[in-house]
């Protein structure tokens, strides 16, 4: 699945495509598709014409190969595992939210699913990589471990209020860290309702840093 990423992501730096019928052909056989230079010199001296001033790349910076759409996969991959797991959670604490959409509309780098003590029960593969902590050290403990001298205290104080509603909402707190260098965690926390009495069980926490 990765190469027609990569064919892709090479064709789109190039605007003869726009006039030639490569495309074209690599859409309806793909056992037929050839390298550029291949598919070039097979053209006659009319289609050439046509598409020569065109043949240079749209740019000479150099291209990051994950800008290609490989990355792209790697994405929806984690989004993937991220949504299997929390719909296992949802189905076993009979969660009434729609966590489908929850997942697929919002935009974050980790995901924290607390009880409703606040005790970490879960937490995605991001976490690692945006705090340096593994996920197994985060368990059973509060997200409080996170904060550190810089976390103002009227931001915590805030944070438990809005918590007290029992409404979605979002706020940015400073986090610390493994390494103990800070970061602007925007947090939008989710009430997670049970489907029988509406009574709040968990809370989900998408994150993601911003500057």
């Amino acid at each position: 699945m990765i190469l027609p990423y990569l064919v892709w992501g090479f064709l789109k730096n190039f605007s003869f495509i726009k006039k030639s019928g490569y495309l074209v052909g690599m859409k309806n056989s793909f056992d037929k598709m050839m390298s550029l230079d291949i598919y070039v010199s097979n053209l006659d001296k009319e289609e050439y014409v046509k598409i020569a001033d065109d043949l240079n790349p749209s740019s000479k910076k150099s291209v990051n190969l994950l800008s290609w759409g490989i990355q792209d996969l790697f994405i929806e991959k984690e989004l993937y595992s991220d949504l299997k797991l929390i719909k296992t959670f949802s189905k076993s604490f009979n969660w009434k939210n729609n966590i489908t959409s929850i997942i697929k509309e919002n935009d974050y780098e980790s995901l924290v699913l607390t009880d409703i003590q606040k005790k970490i029960i879960w937490v995605s593969d991001g976490f690692t990589k945006m705090t340096g902590y593994e996920k197994e050290f985060a368990l059973n403990k509060t997200p409080r471990f996170l904060q550190g001298e810089k976390t103002k205290e009227t931001t915590r104080k805030r944070i438990q209020t809005k918590l007290l509603k029992g409404k979605p909402f979002k706020d940015v707190i400073i986090n610390y860290r493994k390494d103990k260098s800070t970061y602007k965690c925007e947090l939008y926390i989710i009430p997670l309702h049970n489907k029988d009495n509406s009574e709040i069980t968990h809370f989900l926490a998408l994150e993601k840093e911003v500057v």
